[in-house]
Formats: structure tokens, C-alpha cells, sequence
């Protein structure tokens, strides 16, 4: 049979396709038989099937443009997005990943690692001034000093602060794209870039707290500060995992451990990128505001608390299927 007789005996599969995406455009995928989609499936991909031999063959146009409008609309049924669903949303976000987020290993190597380091380089920074030196030049320093020395209150207007929001969550974002880029020097870059940016914040806050800028520092980072710098933490961790994957890849190629890596990594990086633009807003709108001090280090409080209640209360195993 040649090739034109074989299209033209699929005349009928195609118009059975055709009544059939009529159908699927005006009922729902949950309304539809299972026999229905089976067999619109099937056509579906003998549909394709002529179409690949009316192109290779070069029959009449309008077959071939009639076939490629079918094979659209079918695939378009086919493989078309579902609803957003609230429900299934609200339990990935609240139970799902929260559970992830506490079983990850790398996250609590990063966390202890951060804020171990930042805590000891802190504390010593601020006994010790020729730590900070040997830490950060002096001349840094002195323009940290120079830079906090305006009294905070002067406020930003509405537009002003939406800029700054943005300039805030790219230059936030810069900070944990690096820590994460770095992770995947087979975790070690990780490692390192977490500790770099643990020491010289933990000496920046340290040298502050003797500073006659004191007051003036504290106020601008106090409201943001939990957010950011646990945004920075888990980037970190996802980096990490990543780049550990091409270590020990669990009997499994590197390409498929760093691909299991990335499927893992997900909720920790999404968590990063709200904390960041959290952090951001924060940032751009009452962290340079006359609000008074005791409003920040609520709000300060306030997120420590909301991160705890997030990544600890519903992070923790309910029972020994969760823990498992």
C-alpha cells in the first residue's frame, strides 16, 4: 500500500481524534472515562505517527497543515497544566517541605558551622580589636565606623523603597548564589565560603558593639537579620549537598546522584529565596525607619520565632513512619 492510500484509510481515526478533543475542551480532566483518555492517547500518537510520514513524504500542504493543527490541539488536551490547587499547596508548603527541611543533613552542617563560627569571631572581635585588624583591614573598618556614624530615622518614601527592595534581594540573592556555586567544588567551596562569610560578619558585629556607631548599626541590621543570614545558611547547605553528591554518589552515576541532589535540594533553595525577599523588604522599609528600637528586635524576635515554629515544630516527626 503506498504511503497516500495509508493516510487516506486514517481518515476515520483522525475525525474520531477531532470529535474527541471537542469533547476535552468542555469537560474536565477528573469528568472524563478512563476508556476515553486511553483511546485518545492512542490516537494521539498514531496521529503523530502520520504526520511524520506526510512531512517525510511530502504530501499535499493542507494535509500536512491539517495534521499539524490535530497533533496541536491533541497535545495541547493532552499534556495541558492543571489548576492551581490551594489545598495541595498549602500541605507541600506546610508538612511536605518543612519535613524535608528538618531531615537535611547539610542544613544543620551549615547552620552549626555559620553560626558557631560567627558566635566565637563575634565575641572575640568585640574583646579584641587586633583580632578584628588581623580579620578585616583596618581601613574597612574605619569606613564601617564612617559609613554608621549618621544617626537611622530619615525613613525612605514608597518608591524609594520598592528600588531598594529590589536592590537588596539582588545583592542578597549575589551573596547566596556564591555560597551555592561554590558548594559544588565537590562540597568543599561550600565549606569554606560559609566559613569566610561566617568570620567576617561575626567580626563586623563584634567590632561594631565597641564602636561609637553602635547604636546606629544595631538599629539598621536588628529587624533583618535573622531572615538574611539564614537565607545565607541555606544556600549554603544546598550547595553543599550538591556538590557531596559528586563524592558520594550512592552506587548511582554522577550525573544521576547530582540529579537526585537537585530534586532534594529544591525546598531548602525555595526556602532561601523567600527568606531573602523577606529579609529585602524588611531591609528597604524599617530597618532605615525612625520606628523605635524596640519595634525592630520584636520584629527580629518575631522571625526568629516564625523560622523555629517553620523548620523545628513542623519539621519534627509526628511519629515513627515520619521519622523513618
Amino acid at each position: 500500500m503506498k504511503v497516500a492510500e495509508l493516510l487516506e484509510s486514517r481518515h476515520q481515526n483522525w475525525r474520531e481524534l477531532e470529535r474527541l478533543c471537542y469533547e476535552m475542551e468542555r469537560l474536565r480532566w477528573s469528568q472524563q472515562q478512563a476508556e476515553t483518555v486511553t483511546r485518545f492517547a492512542a490516537l494521539y500518537r498514531a496521529c503523530c505517527a502520520d504526520l511524520a510520514l506526510a512531512d517525510s513524504y511530502q504530501l499535499p500542504p493542507n494535509t500536512v497543515t491539517y495534521l499539524h493543527h490535530l497533533v496541536g490541539r491533541a497535545h495541547n488536551q493532552l499534556y495541558r497544566s492543571r489548576k492551581f490547587k490551594t489545598k495541595q499547596w498549602a500541605a507541600e508548603m506546610l508538612y511536605n517541605v518543612p519535613r524535608r527541611l528538618y531531615k537535611d543533613g547539610f542544613l544543620r552542617l551549615a547552620f552549626f558551622l555559620f553560626w558557631g563560627v560567627f558566635l566565637i569571631a563575634a565575641f572575640l572581635a568585640s574583646i579584641s580589636p587586633e583580632f578584628a585588624e588581623q580579620i578585616i583591614p583596618k581601613e574597612m573598618l574605619t569606613g564601617m565606623d564612617e559609613m554608621h556614624s549618621d544617626s537611622v530615622g530619615g525613613g525612605r518614601s514608597a518608591d524609594l523603597g520598592v528600588g531598594m527592595t529590589g536592590f537588596y534581594v539582588n545583592h542578597n540573592t549575589t551573596i547566596g548564589l556564591r555560597c551555592f556555586a561554590l558548594g559544588l567544588l565537590f562540597g568543599i567551596g561550600g565549606l569554606f565560603e560559609t566559613f569566610s562569610n561566617a568570620l567576617i560578619l561575626g567580626t563586623v558585629f563584634g567590632h561594631m558593639t565597641n564602636s561609637p556607631a553602635r547604636d546606629n548599626f544595631f538599629q539598621f541590621v536588628t529587624a533583618h537579620g535573622p531572615f538574611e543570614l539564614t537565607a545565607v545558611v541555606l544556600c549554603a547547605a544546598t550547595g553543599m549537598r550538591l556538590g557531596f553528591s559528586m563524592i558520594d554518589t550512592k552506587g548511582y552515576s554522577r550525573r544521576a546522584s547530582v540529579r537526585r541532589a537537585v530534586e532534594e535540594a529544591i525546598p531548602t533553595a525555595c526556602a532561601a529565596i523567600i527568606l531573602f525577599c523577606m529579609a529585602a523588604a524588611i531591609e528597604a522599609f524599617l530597618s532605615p525607619s525612625a520606628a523605635p528600637y524596640w519595634i525592630k528586635a520584636l520584629v527580629a524576635v518575631l522571625s526568629g520565632g516564625l523560622m523555629m515554629f517553620y523548620f523545628v515544630m513542623l519539621g519534627r516527626p509526628r511519629s515513627e513512619a515520619d521519622a523513618a
